[in-house]
């Protein structure tokens, strides 16, 4: 951030506000924990704050200190939309268009008040009188740490603060092993724990509880694994039959497109699981070194994200989207064989 932008944050907080925190729909790890930790910080500070997330979100996140207080825009929705029109200011986080917030785009396009923006993903659209933009930052949760540094209040950081700071820079950064994570993060990071964030049991409480239908969903999607030498390509698909076999909830398919990453000379995986409510195909993209997932999802799939981690869609169906993912690839083929791992 500028001089001049936080300046003016310090200006509109030095005043009492009604402010709504919002993340992307289908909130991950980093959005939660990013607006969890602003929403305790803005909470210190003597603000009206509230999290209003677009819809839910997976189980293994909800243990994190202020989650009873989010509100869901699709379940508790004459609630949100009341906190919204209420607004006198407006955080966005871990996205940086509006067209990523569902449903709740209308309502918070109809607002006349100030929009801060605090995101690390690429092309942001120019909505916000403040933005806080980095796309070279490993996550927004390493940026909230940075926003309430910038405001001079580092240390103010609580333990609950620092455990959902320290949420979302683990899982953006794939437990600190994306290439992403700098010698800045783990500062970051161990600074974080010396506030309190339990690096142990944050981790065991993200990763290291499974269902048995997560596990055999994780067996199909293994199963049902295609591998494509000639482009260092793999893919996983998941159909409604299956996800629905063995019981799905949100979240249970989180990670399981790195396993793609974990084979020999792979750099480059895909899943594609189908979601018949939506009538689309949701897609994540994943790979090492230098070939951009977020140029190919853009390209071609109505998406987009980091350099190394991207997300999109298709209306197709699961079998014909596949079969054009393939029909792609001989386009790649060069820059699929002429990556480096840096």
């Amino acid at each position: 951030m500028n001089f001049e932008d936080i300046q003016a944050v310090k200006k509109l907080l030095s005043e009492p506000q009604k402010i709504v925190i919002v993340p992307h729909k289908n909130p991950d790890g980093d959005a939660i924990g990013s607006t969890l930790a602003l929403w305790h910080y803005l909470k210190n500070r003597g603000q009206d704050a509230t999290v209003v997330v677009p819809n839910d979100y997976p189980k293994f996140l909800k243990w994190m200190a202020g989650n009873d207080e989010i509100l869901n825009y699709e379940r508790e929705n004459s609630q949100s939309k009341a906190k919204i029109e209420a607004a006198t200011l407006i955080f966005t986080l871990d996205f940086n268009h509006l067209g990523r917030i569902g449903q709740m785009e209308e309502p918070l396009k109809k607002l006349t008040v100030p929009f801060i923006m605090i995101d690390h993903h690429q092309e942001p659209a120019n909505y916000a009188e403040i933005m806080y933009s980095d796309v070279s930052m490993s996550s927004t949760c390493e940026m909230v740490y940075n926003f309430i540094d910038y405001l001079g209040d580092a240390d103010t950081i609580t333990p609950e603060m620092a455990s959902c700071i320290y949420t979302g820079i683990m899982t953006d950064t794939g437990s600190f092993k994306f290439s992403s994570t700098t010698a800045t993060t783990h500062r970051v990071a161990a600074h974080l724990i010396e506030k309190g964030a339990k690096n142990t049991e944050i981790h065991h409480r993200v990763f290291d509880t499974n269902t048995p239908g997560r596990l055999h969903l994780l067996g199909s999607a293994l199963n049902n694994m295609v591998i494509l030498t000639d482009y260092n390509t793999a893919y996983m698909t998941l159909s409604q039959e299956e996800l629905d076999v063995h019981e799905y909830q949100k979240g249970d398919t989180e990670g399981f497109v790195n396993y793609g990453l974990t084979l020999e000379d792979i750099i480059f995986a895909v899943i594609f699981i189908e979601n018949k409510e939506e009538g689309i195909i949701k897609i994540s993209f994943r790979s090492v070194g230098n070939f951009s997932v977020n140029e190919f999802a853009r390209n071609h799939f109505e998406g987009g994200g980091h350099n190394n981690a991207a997300g999109g869609k298709s209306n197709r169906t699961l079998l014909d989207t596949a079969a054009y993912f393939e029909s792609l690839l001989p386009d790649y083929k060069s820059a699929l064989n002429t990556h480096s791992i840096s």
